[in-house]
């Protein structure tokens, strides 16, 4: 045979090769349905995420007001702040310790105070002050409501008080940003990085548990034993619970004194939560192991669970600022009420009363993935 044709030989078996070889892949992703529907997902999730529930702007932000006298300035008051769209008020409190529980707990942003005859000072031309306090743990989401107080609310209230441009501003605004007065990026982040550091490692850890027994060829011995699925799960989790204490305990010691983010509430209830968190995270790692058929679509599916636990917790943007849809998607994941229970211990100092709602959730979820995981667990191999 010439050079010529072996040459075309060559070429010829080349390409057949290299089209059989394609031609299997591609049968092996439309077997493989999960990582199929893994890559059509995440961009879509994606786009829908940043494109629709992402807001480095957030409007109608939850506000309580303490309104210490019922008058038709003190009304004209809260309509003003509404009219700037930063301000949407949800309570109304008469005390002042219901004041800051409510900023304590995050269940407001914001709480505005109108002082008893705060009126009369007004007419007299005493120039009271109009307090306005903010949770500043997020100082992205408090920091455009804040800077708009100035220009917007005196300018609206001076026209409903004067005819023209008044001489000067009636009343006072004392803006009080608590928390983190000086708006520190580290002591917003530093926090948050606990629950998304241990969120991504739990997941990851557990996840692969279940499957890296089936493809180990280890999981026969394990059901030939006399054990449960309970004991299972308990004993595969248990040892991770350890970990990822270990794990918060350097997270938070470094933030501590490398970065002097302060721990002002209770380190055993910091701890406690702490462990509540990581179980829970281990629970849902445990359930994907569970479901999924190899290791590749575990870490898939932790992959998908972990971005919008990244995106729509309030770490990297502001939770009140996302639509009511992208909110209760929120709501439903565990790192969302770990950001808000680590943030108020270790920067407000806040007791459990006043972290009861987001304990709670937790603890649902962690008994939601648990039984998921038991009812899923195969005790055969089909």
């Amino acid at each position: 045979m010439s050079e010529q044709g072996i040459a075309v030989s060559d070429r010829s078996g080349f390409l057949r090769r290299t089209f059989a070889m394609l031609t299997k892949e591609f049968i092996q992703l439309r077997r493989d349905r999960v990582s199929f529907a893994m890559i059509v997902m995440l961009p879509i999730m994606q786009l829908l995420l940043f494109g629709y529930a992402i807001n480095t702007t957030p409007r109608h932000l939850p506000t309580a007001v303490l309104l210490q006298e019922n008058s038709d300035l003190g009304r004209s008051i809260l309509k003003a702040l509404q009219n700037t769209a930063y301000f949407r008020f949800v309570r109304e409190v008469h005390t002042e310790k219901e004041f800051d529980g409510l900023l304590e707990s995050g269940t407001v942003l914001f709480g505005v105070e109108i002082p008893r005859g705060f009126e009369r000072a007004v007419r007299r031309g005493d120039k009271p002050a109009l307090l306005v306090a903010a949770d500043a743990t997020d100082p992205v989401a408090s920091g455009s409501a804040m800077s708009a107080l100035g220009q917007l609310i005196q300018s609206a209230l001076a026209h409903d008080l004067f005819a023209g441009d008044p001489p000067s501003p009636p009343f006072e605004i004392r803006a009080h940003a608590r928390y983190n007065p000086a708006a520190e990026s580290r002591l917003n982040i530093v926090p948050g990085l606990v629950g998304t550091i241990l969120t991504m490692t739990m997941l990851i850890f557990t996840a692969l548990s279940v499957t890296r027994e089936i493809e180990r060829g280890t999981m026969e011995n394990l059901l030939a034993m006399p054990i449960t699925p309970i004991e299972v799960m308990l004993g595969k989790i248990i040892p991770y619970i350890l970990v990822g204490f270990l794990q918060a305990t350097i997270i938070i010691g470094i933030g501590y004194f490398l970065f002097g983010v302060p721990i002002r509430g209770s380190l055993t209830m910091l701890a406690l939560l702490s462990t509540l968190f990581i179980a829970a995270n281990l629970s849902i790692g445990y359930t994907f192991s569970t479901i999924a058929q190899n290791q590749l679509q575990a870490m898939q599916m932790s992959m998908m669970f972990f971005l919008p636990n990244i995106l729509l917790s309030g770490f990297m943007f502001p939770f009140a600022g996302m639509p009511v849809w992208a909110q209760w998607i929120g709501e439903c994941l565990p790192l969302t009420h770990y950001i808000r229970i680590v943030r108020a211990i270790m920067l407000k100092g806040a007791a459990l009363e006043n972290l009861q709602y987001d304990t709670i959730v937790l603890v649902a979820l962690v008994l939601v993935a648990m039984t998921i995981a038991v009812t899923r667990f195969r005790r055969t191999l089909d």
